[in-house]
Formats: structure tokens, sequence, C-alpha cells
């Protein structure tokens, strides 16, 4: 039997890679039948502004505003290409915990789809990967993207700037 996918979660950051993610998304989702569903999550890292001595909620304001556009935009894209069930939400707190843990439980999520991380390999150190932590501890699948939808391997930001001006 043919293993399909109801509750798909998309992590997005507004990166190339979270973008490609989202693209196969709407791709796994429409071969799996109308009763699939993405659910689209912005995770805002909270820690990330502990560090700032004039911290201000107008920072955190202005985050989830860009994020709540960004994922517009996914939301209208994904319907258009014939994906009736697709929502979305932005999480305050450690985005490894929240994406490999929190929602797949409260969502009921069967796959997370997530973009590849172009962290070196001390930045892994140093940070750790979001996306090597969900794959090490999530409880369903996770499809970690590395490539676009004719699986042509991503093309960093200089490579894909390069070839615009070819």
């Amino acid at each position: 039997m043919l293993q399909t996918y109801q509750n798909i979660l998309v992590p997005v950051d507004g990166s190339y890679e979270a973008e490609l993610a989202f693209e196969k998304a709407v791709s796994v989702a429409k071969r799996n039948g109308e009763n699939s569903s993405i659910h689209l999550v912005h995770v805002v890292d909270t820690r990330a502004f502990q560090n700032i001595s004039s911290f201000d909620t107008a920072m955190v304001e202005e985050v989830t505003a860009t994020a709540k556009k960004t994922i517009e935009g996914y939301i209208k894209e994904a319907k258009e290409n014939g994906v009736k069930n697709v929502d979305y939400s932005i999480e305050y707190g450690a985005p490894k915990v929240v994406i490999a843990k929190d929602l797949p439980q409260e969502k009921d999520i069967d796959l997370i789809m997530i973009g590849a991380t172009g962290l070196n390999a001390v930045e892994r150190i140093l940070v750790g990967s979001v996306t090597e932590y969900v794959t090490r501890n999530s409880k369903c699948d996770v499809l970690v993207v590395r490539t676009d939808l004719e699986n042509k391997p991503a093309l960093s930001k200089e490579q894909r700037a390069a070839q615009e001006k070819d």
C-alpha cells in the first residue's frame, strides 16, 4: 500500500530552502488527495531577543508582521495550485522543540517537510541545526528538502544571483 500523508507541517522562515520545502509540500499534498492539509509555521525564537538590552515588543511585532505577510503569500500560492486545506501559525519559543515535538502532537502531523540548513560545521556545533534536531527527535516522518521541484540541487544565494545574470 502506498503511504499517504494527510497532515504536513512546513516550517517557513523566509529562506530559499524553506520555499523549496513549501513547493514540494504542495506537490505531496496534491498527490495525496483533497483531504491532505498543509500547516505552515514560523517560529519566532524568543531566545534571540533575550540578549538585546533594549528589548522592545515592537521588535517582536515587526518580526511577526513580516512572517504573517510571507505566510499569506504561501497560502495564496498553495490554494492557486489546488491545495484546499492550508493553515498557519506563528509560534514563539525554541524552534527545535516547537517543530519537532509540540506542533506535530498538537496538529496530528504525519510528515514534516523542512528545508536543509546552510549552517557550516562550526555554526552547527555552536548553535545546532534545527533541521538536524527535528530529524533526530520527531516522532513522525521528516523529509529534508535539498532540491527544487526538478530535483536539481538547491543553489546558494550567490549561485542563484550569478545564474540570473547569465
